[in-house]
């Protein structure tokens, strides 16, 4: 449950921490603002949409630290230790913002995502508003009321999985189904294609190779012609070669007698370029013995490159890249060829999460059916607390139609009420008088508060349009909430706030220069005066003393 927080430089405070004891707290005073300090600043804590104009002016940031017991709460423990954030028997949620827009949230500590402080924000605080009655006239709100009474919230999720399951299996029979014709021939083509490209060598390196020899057979002539002249030039040339240059040359100097070193080591390179010459002249040979042209072979091997070319051409792609081509098409056909993409295996998978889904839901229509009946219950015994005799609110459950799915289960589920004995239940947005359901609200979300695993739970001016013994009922019903947990409740009737076990007092401070709010935690004398306030307005008497005195007595007896 929530234990403090602590607010700096934000709205009109520079400093204020507030701490709570447990049991229920009930929040007065005169001025909205001060009185909804405590609910903004909180949700600032738990992520909500930072505004940079509720930063106290000449202050570029604000920053709010809200602390929560978490001892014994294994939903967010469990939460916690899933997302590396320590925790002990503490929970400290923290939120930095400036007045560039720049924002940031911890978690005990480390950095976090405001998605991140949303999430566990919800499993620690549950806020209940006076705009609530709004939200209770769809029927989303319904469901949702129902399915965390009933406990079926987990189950409910699962429906949810299991239809999107279903759905995507039949969104994928379907268009397959629609496009049945379009792939067989697309299979076709594939088939065809594949079976083409395997025919045919891609590899890139049997492809470089065909290329060299059809270079070397299209100039085959001018090759062994240069060949020959290359020889003659080496060892057959009359009267002058490169052979018969180089042995003159070596018989000089092996005559001479007295070699300079220059020249002896002139002798050992000459004696190695005739080496080298001779082993030159006996590959050029060997090379005119061995190649012959051959127009058959330089035929195939020019229509080998006209298909692998042409190939290329037709997938737009280059020639060595005409491999992977053919992986590509190999995987396509393969994935039409297989059991996973035919109509037979998607219609049975189909049928498969079909059942899934119908187990899962008729398993949470039981349990909503088990849980609207004592839920409506509940909320009848308010009712009747909240001076509504006679009225009688219904959780209806409305069956889709046979083989209709939906994400949200079997069924609609609706709250309809009729407000005076013999009428019919008609939907709560047909409730003529605003009394009335703002009455109707606060009952559904006592039932929902009571059932509720969330520790700390806020209420927000919940009594608005209600007054006289029904106040004193409201605040009745909020002190039993505080005793199973916390309960925050920020009211403008003092019937209710005398029920609270404590009580703070929202007030603003103006001089000339500046302005603040502070929230005063209130004792017993204290609480008299502001309920004499609340009672008689601007002018307290001793009468009105007395009054609140004894309604805060009688609070408490």
């Amino acid at each position: 449950m929530l234990l403090s927080i602590n607010i700096n430089n934000y709205t009109l405070v520079e400093t204020l921490e507030i701490e709570f004891s447990g049991g229920t707290t009930a929040i007065t005073g005169e001025t909205g603002a001060g009185k909804s300090l405590v609910l903004d600043a909180l949700g600032m804590a738990l992520g909500d949409r930072a505004d940079t104009g509720t930063i106290r002016h000449g202050k570029d940031r604000a920053e709010i630290t809200a602390t929560f017991d978490i001892h014994g709460l294994a939903e967010a423990n469990t939460w916690l230790e899933e997302h590396d954030f320590s925790a002990d028997d503490q929970c400290i949620l923290r939120r930095i913002y400036t007045t560039e827009g720049r924002s940031r949230g911890y978690i005990n500590g480390q950095s976090c995502t405001m998605q991140q402080l949303q999430q566990l924000g919800e499993m620690l605080t549950d806020i209940h508003s006076q705009h609530e009655h709004q939200s209770l006239l769809r029927r989303e709100t319904h469901r949702k009321l129902l399915d965390d009474y009933a406990n079926a919230t987990d189950l409910a999720v699962q429906v949810g999985a299991d239809y999107r399951q279903w759905h995507a299996a039949h969104k994928k029979l379907t268009s397959l189904m629609e496009r049945s014709d379009e792939l067989v021939a697309r299979k076709d083509l594939l088939s065809f294609q594949v079976n083409e490209l395997q025919q045919v060598d891609l590899d890139p390196a049997a492809l470089a190779k065909l290329e060299v020899e059809q270079q070397t057979l299209a100039n085959a002539e001018q090759i062994l012609q240069d060949s020959h002249s290359l020889l003659a030039i080496c060892d057959q040339t009359e009267g002058f070669n490169i052979r018969d240059g180089l042995n003159r040359a070596l018989s000089t100097l092996a005559g001479l007698k007295h070699k300079p070193e220059a020249l002896s080591t002139a002798e050992e390179l000459l004696q190695g370029g005739l080496i080298q010459v001779e082993e030159a002249t006996r590959e050029i040979e060997n090379h005119i013995d061995r190649f012959e042209a051959d127009p058959q072979r330089l035929q195939l091997v020019e229509e080998q490159l006209a298909v692998i070319f042409q190939l290329a051409r037709k997938h737009r792609v280059n020639a060595d890249q005409l491999s992977e081509t053919l992986s590509v098409l190999e995987l396509e056909l393969h994935s039409l060829q297989d059991g996973g993409e035919s109509i037979d295996t998607l219609q049975q998978q189909l049928a498969d999460l079909a059942g899934n889904y119908e187990v899962s839901a008729q398993k949470l229509s039981t349990v909503r059916r088990q849980g609207s009946e004592t839920m409506g219950a509940e909320i009848n015994q308010q009712l009747q607390k909240l001076s509504m005799e006679g009225a009688e609110l219904v959780v209806q459950l409305a069956p889709l139609g046979s083989g209709e799915y939906r994400a949200s289960g079997f069924e609609e589920v609706e709250f309809v009420i009729a407000t005076n004995p013999g009428q019919p239940h008609k939907p709560l947005a047909k409730i003529a008088s605003g009394g009335e359901l703002s009455r109707v609200s606060l009952a559904i979300q006592v039932v929902a508060a009571a059932h509720s695993k969330i520790p700390t739970l806020v209420f927000d001016e919940v009594d608005v349009g209600i007054g006289g013994s029904t106040a004193d009922i409201v605040g009745q019903l909020l002190k039993t909430l505080g005793d199973r947990g916390q309960v925050i409740s920020v009211t403008h009737q003092p019937q209710v706030a005398a029920h609270a076990h404590h009580h703070y007092q929202a007030s603003k401070i103006v001089d000339t220069q500046s302005a603040a709010s502070l929230m005063t935690p209130l004792n017993q004398q204290q609480r008299v005066e502001e309920l004499a306030r609340m009672l008689g307005g601007a002018t307290v008497t001793e009468q009105t003393l007395s009054h609140a005195s004894e309604l805060l007595n009688l609070a408490s007896a």
